[in-house]
């Protein structure tokens, strides 16, 4: 079963957290290139962030099944007390509220149509901005791997 729950986890960390680590990171360069060409007649980078947020929006919600998986294979195995995985839990618990406290509500706000006001500095600040979190969020999870692996503490030899 153990085996199970860590294949479900470690598919679903691969197909949830890595499209939003990579649209996310794509976001602020269109959303920036959508507010600097607003007068743009076909709108395509206007489109693509958009389309960047939704991908953000709708995998942050699927990406729910990461933490779950990773739960109960950690009480399958009997680490759940171990320090390597509290601070794992802890630093995805800090990566989840960057990303749903931060990074998606400052999309939704560079997608909206008075982006240069609601972004407080213009699209080239708000940009760096969200580049920043988006660095934050992603160096984050980079930890997270490597704890994953590493399991400072374990007994396997690895």
């Amino acid at each position: 079963m153990a085996a199970f729950l860590l294949s479900v986890h470690v598919i679903a960390a691969i197909l949830t957290i890595g499209p939003i680590a990579v649209a996310a990171s794509l976001f602020p360069r269109y959303a920036r290139q959508a507010a600097q060409d607003g007068s743009a007649p076909d709108g395509r980078a206007a489109g693509i962030a958009a389309l960047l947020h939704r991908i953000c929006r709708g995998y942050a919600v699927v990406g729910i099944i990461v933490p779950v998986f990773g739960l109960a294979t950690g009480a399958q195995l009997g680490v759940l007390t171990d320090a390597w995985l509290l601070v794992s839990i802890a630093l995805t618990a800090v990566a989840a509220g960057i990303l749903a406290l931060a990074i998606l509500p400052h999309q939704r706000r560079m997608l909206a149509p008075d982006a240069d006001t609601a972004a407080g500095g213009g699209p080239r600040r708000a940009a760096a901005r969200l580049s920043g979190l988006t660095g934050a969020f992603n160096i984050l999870w980079a930890v997270v791997v490597v704890l994953m692996i590493v399991r400072p503490g374990s007994t396997t030899g690895v």
